[in-house]
């Protein structure tokens, strides 16, 4: 193990503990501002919630980024120097615009307008993908078209989490699972400061999921799920994109597949039913699992499964010796070979077969997404505990987590 190694895993334990010792103090702020999330008829809380538990995961990579993050790091001739501090910035600037959203409820032009004023100020700093690594095709270059590309990434990064955080520990575990791989393909691909933000990711995502595992005790609100976004979009670009590994863009691809998908099928049918995108429903997966009967914590644990599945393949494509460079030529290994599809098979298969439960598109007679409707809040099922069932909580929209009744997806 070397030395930036020890680093990330420095920076995961400190960001684990900052985040779970500071979610109780920015529940009181929460509560002492009125950035308060009540329950809805959508919703699959039951009780007022504090917002603005992202703070805390804000602090905890701001304090570890400051420890462990180098100041700037240079890869390639091709590639721009990285300024992780201005990264940092980028960070505060989302985590501030989402703050006073939890709290006011910013326009949706607003909150937009913030998230790309963050992902400008990210890739002014050096997070821009300007070339990247196709399999079968090598390298496709954009050289000017490079900045303006990350910047409609990252913001879409910032909405697909946002999107995802609609029920307790949804995002966060997700976004702990998703990191921590990152992470190690970051170490093995040599992008070790992008290693160190995904292990600073991970941790401070794990150490508020203390406090926002069901039964939730806080939210992130949109600072905390707009920051994780901008935060997963930078680590995919540094950590993976920029490298010329065969597998690089398929590789994020893979991981952040759940909330990808999630969010893709919601704006799909919001799309066929000619509904704003950014107005709330109840059509994500955990809202179907809910109607299916699945309580809040089988849901969440599901769907915590079906990343680890898709995380397990992408560092299987990273590490499984399954192909070598003979003479410039690939020579793939039979073995290895077979037991890669095999693994490919499982979760292709496990995620279909999600699909096909959670009715999301249509197989013979069952109901697909342009059938099954949003149930009534009676139909939906209970929390963990068994008590009355409570309506399908909306998730957020691209500038709100969950902050009251007209709390968008």
């Amino acid at each position: 193990m070397n030395h930036s190694e020890l680093d990330a895993l420095y920076a995961f334990a400190a960001a684990t503990v900052i985040a779970a010792l500071l979610t109780p103090l920015t529940m009181r702020l929460a509560i002492r501002v009125g950035a308060v999330d009540e329950p809805t008829e959508r919703g699959l809380s039951t009780r007022p919630t504090p917002l603005l538990g992202g703070l805390a995961i804000f602090a905890a990579v701001l304090i570890g980024g400051l420890l462990w993050l180098p100041r700037i790091t240079t890869t390639t001739v091709r590639s721009a120097p990285v300024h992780w501090h201005g990264v940092l910035l980028a960070a505060a600037l989302i985590t501030i615009v989402g703050a006073v959203d939890d709290r006011f409820e910013l326009h949706a032009a607003t909150k937009l307008a913030g998230q790309i004023a963050a992902a400008v100020v990210a890739e002014q700093y050096g997070i821009v993908v300007r070339h990247i690594t196709l399999p079968l095709f090598g390298v496709l270059n954009f050289p000017h078209a490079g900045p303006a590309l990350t910047v409609i990434g990252l913001v879409a990064m910032m909405n697909v989490v946002n999107f995802s955080d609609g029920v307790d520990g949804l995002a966060a575990g997700v976004c702990a699972i998703i990191a921590a791989a990152f992470a190690v393909i970051a170490f093995n691909l040599g992008r070790d400061a992008a290693g160190v933000l995904a292990a600073l990711t991970a941790g401070a995502s794990l150490g508020f999921l203390v406090h926002n595992f069901h039964p939730a005790s806080s939210f992130m609100g949109d600072c905390g799920a707009n920051l994780l976004g901008l935060l997963m979009g930078c680590i995919a670009v540094e950590g993976d994109l920029k490298t010329t590994s065969a597998i690089a863009f398929a590789l994020p691809l893979i991981l952040l597949a759940v909330p990808f998908l999630d969010t893709t099928f919601v704006v799909l049918k919001r799309l066929k039913y000619r509904r704003p995108v950014y107005i709330a429903d109840a059509e994500h997966f955990h809202h179907r699992m809910a109607r299916i009967g699945f309580s809040v914590r089988r849901s969440v644990i599901y769907l915590y499964g079906w990343t680890v599945m898709l995380a397990g393949l992408a560092l299987a494509l990273r590490f499984i010796p399954y192909a070598t460079y003979v003479n410039h030529h690939r020579v793939l290994h039979t073995g290895w070979t077979l037991v890669l599809l095999a693994l490919g098979v499982i979760v292709a298969l496990a995620s279909v077969y999600l699909i096909y439960v959670l009715e999301i598109v249509k197989f013979g007679g069952r109901g697909g997404a342009g059938t099954s409707g949003t149930a009534p809040p009676a139909a939906l099922a209970a929390g963990a505990t068994g008590g009355p069932a409570p309506s399908a909580r909306a998730a957020q929209s691209p500038a709100r987590s969950r902050a009251g009744a007209s709390r968008q997806a």
